[in-house]
């Protein structure tokens, strides 16, 4: 049987390329990057030049090592981007930080966590897909911190960070903002400039990197003014923000598959968008599904309705036929069953909630791939659906 990846946003499949770097270093680049000798400093170099293709892709060209740390992953940069900046200040009381309903687990636990210590955080709505930015207008003043996705995991919707950000500078001059880039970066141009954040994560393992590696970019006046305190304390590694031997050959390999792809994003976005219209198209002509479409959509993410079917059960059937997709965030790993933050603030009903799937493509999709997906669909709905 053929199989069909098709959940792309819950990881990616290593390229070759990548995969072929990091065995390439573990017979012989195996030193710790913080020690004095030469095969030390050789590794050490490695990294700087992942470093270094990192931050260009972000729009840096001419950036310090001080400006983007190593993580093991997108959860622990977020984790670093809140914590390390709401435990930089001087508590006062009742300190506000803004963010929406929807964001991954990796922002929207440590914001809980935070309520529970006193902080006061407030969601910004997003009806339809976008950020409200009236309601950000008239809540922004007195935040110290202002953390937001760029692009949806489940609904695919791309945010107005750059005027969402740009409310909350010059209402709350002295607030850190940060951006949540796991599922735009390298789907869509994601640069400091463009986004107008302080803090920037991304992770390797969506940009068909190794799994186990993600990073955060600190603007240098952040730096400088010491508004990022580290979260794990120990030896001091990633210049004493993140302590914790760097993980080399998962570091070294996200820089080889950052190169590749970003050499390509203007074609990678323009395929995936190409994708994303044909799917959304033909899904159109079913009855008894909806394609729940964002004011603005990332190219490669789309969310689907079955009506009548919980997702649960579409995702089974479309699974036993070699395709696989998902019914949201897979990043958690205990299975509960609740209903998705993010849906219920993009605007679906509880039930339409349960019947809702998402739909996310890579490069190595094709066209053949959306059709045998709508044939499957069409069978779905007509074998599966309550009358």
């Amino acid at each position: 049987m053929n199989e069909i990846y098709l959940d792309n946003s819950a990881t990616t499949k290593m390229s070759e390329r990548a995969r072929q770097k990091m065995l390439s270093l573990i017979d012989k680049d195996y030193g710790n990057p913080s020690s004095l000798h030469k095969m030390g400093a050789d590794v050490e170099r490695l990294i700087d030049t992942a470093r270094n293709i990192i931050l260009s892709s972000l729009g840096i060209l001419r950036g310090t090592k001080q400006e983007l740390v190593f993580t093991s992953g997108g959860t622990e940069a977020n984790n670093l981007a809140i914590f390390g900046t709401v435990f930089a200040k001087k508590r006062q009381g009742n300190e506000k930080i803004l963010t929406t309903m929807g964001e991954h687990a990796s922002v929207a636990e440590p914001l809980r966590f935070l309520e529970g210590l006193g902080f006061s955080v407030i969601y910004v709505p997003t009806k339809n897909g976008e950020l409200d930015l009236d309601f950000i207008k008239r809540n922004a003043q007195g935040a110290i911190l202002a953390t937001f996705m760029h692009v949806n995991n489940e609904t695919g919707a791309l945010y107005n960070l750059k005027d969402a950000f740009s409310l909350v500078r010059e209402l709350s001059p002295n607030a850190v903002l940060h951006a949540d880039c796991v599922q735009s970066y390298l789907k869509v141009r994601v640069t400091k400039k463009s986004l107008g954040a302080d803090l920037i994560t991304v992770s390797a393992h969506k940009v068909n990197g190794p799994k186990g590696v993600g990073a955060l970019y600190v603007a240098p006046e952040i730096t400088k003014a010491k508004r990022l305190v580290p979260v794990l304390l120990g030896g001091g590694q990633e210049l004493g923000v993140r302590s914790g031997t760097e993980n080399t050959y998962g570091i070294v390999a996200f820089g080889e598959a950052v190169a590749e792809k970003y050499s390509s994003l203007g074609e990678i976005t323009s395929y995936l968008t190409s994708l994303r219209d044909k799917l959304t198209c033909e899904l159109s002509k079913i009855d008894g599904l909806r394609v729940n479409l964002p004011s603005e959509r990332a190219p490669h993410i789309v969310s689907v309705t079955v009506f009548g079917i919980k997702s649960e059960t579409v995702l089974h059937f479309l699974s036993s036929k070699g395709i696989y997709v998902s019914s949201g965030s897979a990043c958690s790993s205990n299975g509960a069953k609740k209903v998705s933050p993010a849906l219920l603030g993009f605007g679906l009903a509880v039930d339409e909630i349960d019947s809702t799937i998402r739909i996310s493509f890579s490069c190595e999709n094709t066209e053949s791939d959306i059709f045998a997906l709508r044939d499957a669909l069409c069978e779905a709905v007509s074998r599966l659906a309550r009358k």
